[in-house]
């Protein structure tokens, strides 16, 4: 048997954490950091960072946000910071809860260290690990007891009020109430909304993180929420009997691409058809593209802006297939009006496979066929994106793509020194050294 929620969040120490946790923590962390450094230069990032300069003033404990430097309340940090990751659609994410955790659960994190000046090392990858578990475990739950299909903002208000409950040392019937009120005012926004019309509103993720930390707060101070219902109804019990023997941070696929995971096994299947046959765009007459249902709502082809770019199957196939590569580049302004990418984009065509559609979302497929204009057809077979947990993405991987979104933004010395301070967590590291790295303006 687990542990309970409220003793997990108060007990769990660095000491009871397995190796290859504490190993996976320090791997999302640094993906993390490299696609806020990516995330800061978006527009996106820009609003939302003056937005809580001037909203979140700090009456009180104050925390810079990430990669600005600004120092606002630790719920309007955690708000800015949630924004920025999501900003860039590159960062981890869980088959199950058809969304994500980590990026919410960081920039909460980061703030209420500063905030509440806990600075160990050890207990900020400890607390990471719980932000990943309760958040992860949450938004299963979610899934499981209502219809709708929520962002990933409502299982993120969770799991960090469950950060801010062992920040702030509440007790067990406090940290009920704050994972209640966190529960209620976490937004529960419709997902296929952004999908079927890409906006800045993204993934809730910011909106979560501030909700979940602002929770915690409100517990401090006597505001009752309880019972939160994806965590106390006796359905869902089995998912959180297991804490702490069970560890979901193993269950996060890394993403390879800054594209909606659903568009990624398109995506995948194109470029290997492209370094499999030495292909030129110039060589290609049509793209005819078999998948799943969700990837197929993905329906923009021509994105006016990077969130449509992020939110589409189309665009980034054509992106992938033209310039041989998928990275932050290829959904900047700067590439939206290419016309070798749009050109090939208007000439792709969907299909829907039902099995497709019944793997979903444990599995996400794409059949991806090149008609070549001497005739030829060339078919990827069923793919999937790489990185999923039953096959991680190795250490290598994971640093050439932290430096591939970092470097541009902060500098290859800059960018090692993170690497490196990350590297040093729990092996002697100060978190200082980290934070005034990632918390200082990012140019």
């Amino acid at each position: 048997m687990g542990l309970p929620v409220s003793d997990f969040i108060h007990e769990l120490q660095w000491q009871d954490l397995p190796p290859d946790v504490r190993s996976f923590a320090r791997r999302w962390l640094l993906d993390l950091i490299g696609v806020a450094a990516g995330g800061s230069q978006t527009p996106l990032s820009g609003i939302i960072r003056d937005h809580a300069a001037q909203q979140f003033g700090a009456g009180g404990p104050a925390a810079r946000m990430l990669f600005d430097g600004r120092a606002v309340s630790p719920v309007g940090a955690a708000l800015a910071g949630g924004m920025t990751i999501d900003a860039l659609d590159a960062h981890d994410g869980h088959k199950l809860t058809k969304g994500h955790v980590g990026c919410g659960v960081l920039p909460a994190l980061l703030a209420l260290s500063e905030a509440e000046g806990r600075r160990g090392a050890e207990e900020f990858l400890t607390a990471l690990v719980i932000g990943y578990e309760i958040g992860t475990r949450a938004g299963i739950a979610l899934h499981a007891s209502v219809p709708d299909y929520h962002t990933s903002g409502a299982w993120i208000a969770l799991a960090t009020a469950a950060l801010g409950a062992r920040a702030l040392g509440l007790s067990r019937a406090q940290i009920r109430e704050a994972i209640g009120i966190a529960e209620f005012h976490g937004p529960r926004s419709q997902m296929m909304r952004c999908i079927d019309h890409p906006t800045m509103l993204k993934d809730g993720s910011g909106w979560g993180a501030m909700a979940g930390v602002s929770a915690a707060y409100l517990a401090q101070a006597g505001f009752t929420g309880a019972p939160a219902l994806t965590v106390e109804a006796e359905a869902q019990a089995s998912l959180w009997g297991d804490l702490g023997t069970r560890w979901r941070i193993f269950e996060q696929y890394f993403k390879h691409f800054p594209v909606c995971r659903w568009a990624q096994p398109s995506v995948r299947a194109v470029l290997d058809l492209k370094a499999a046959h030495a292909l030129g765009p110039d060589q290609v007459s049509r793209i005819e593209i078999t998948t799943f249902h969700e990837a197929i709502r993905l329906a923009v082809r021509h994105p006016r802006n990077t969130e449509e770019a992020q939110y589409s199957t189309a665009y980034p196939v054509a992106a992938a297939l033209a310039r041989g590569d998928l990275g932050p580049a290829e959904v900047a302004i700067e590439a939206l009006h290419d016309p070798d990418i749009d050109a090939l984009a208007a000439r792709i065509g969907f299909a829907e496979s039902e099995a497709f559609n019944a793997a979903f979302p444990a599995r996400r497929f794409a059949d991806v066929t090149l008609v070549l204009k001497d005739g030829r057809r060339l078919t990827s077979g069923p793919t999937e994106a790489e990185g999923d947990p039953e096959t991680p993405t190795s250490d290598a991987t994971l640093h050439e793509k932290f430096h591939a979104y970092a470097n541009p933004v902060l500098g290859r010395e800059r960018s090692q020194a993170v690497e490196a301070a990350v590297d040093g967590l729990g092996a002697g590291g100060a978190l200082s050294t980290l934070l005034d790295l990632i918390l200082e303006p990012a140019c």
